[in-house]
């Protein structure tokens, strides 16, 4: 259970003003059909955060413990500092037009707007560090359904309210925090 909430509240707090929180705000001002977009942003997730997971879980079983709590402690602290830096959608024109339907255009949107993304390596850290694997990429999972779909239905309504530097500084203060616990082997967790 703790690999999932963690997880959730990762991902949640990372994803708030990020480019996929943007991109489905695009995709719900540009289509209008928030279902498709709900269930797009939920497969594509899954498939993402499940490639992800796996390889966070082979890198770990590859290098070892030793190796990978310096490895995984660097990376929460350097998402700490990636997480205050704004993102921003670079081309609402990369989002696909309407001839794949709404839902394929959100998968292929979503799927690739993650590659890379703060959400895809901190799964990757979370991947390597918790058990069972499935707690994690449904966590995570999860923790983007939670920041994305009320974009979805409500947008910038909802997107105007929330203080999004407010909720960067405390999530960098989580990483940092899950770094420097990481680095000391503190905590329950499967490294060392």
């Amino acid at each position: 259970m703790e690999a999932f909430l963690l997880s959730t509240g990762i991902v949640t707090l990372a994803e708030m003003g990020d480019k996929t929180q943007l991109l489905a705000l695009v995709l719900a001002a540009r289509f209008k059909r928030p279902w498709p977009i709900v269930w797009g942003i939920l497969v594509a997730t899954l498939l993402n955060h499940a490639i992800a997971g796996a390889a966070g879980a082979w890198v770990m079983a590859a290098m070892g413990p030793d190796v990978m709590r310096w490895v995984l402690g660097v990376s929460f602290i350097a998402m700490a500092l990636w997480m205050l830096i704004p993102d921003k959608l670079d081309d609402e024109d990369a989002v696909p037009r309407r001839q794949m339907g709404v839902f394929f255009v959100t998968v292929w949107a979503f799927f690739l707007a993650e590659m890379g993304d703060k959400t895809q390596i901190a799964t990757v850290a979370l991947g390597a560090q918790y058990e069972p694997l499935y707690a994690v990429v449904l966590g995570t999972t999860f923790g983007m359904m939670l920041a994305n779909a009320p974009v979805v239905f409500f947008g910038d309504k909802l997107t105007r309210r929330v203080p999004i530097k407010l909720v960067h500084t405390i999530a960098a203060l989580i990483f940092a925090a899950l770094g420097v616990l990481t680095l000391l082997g503190v905590g329950k967790s499967f490294i060392g």
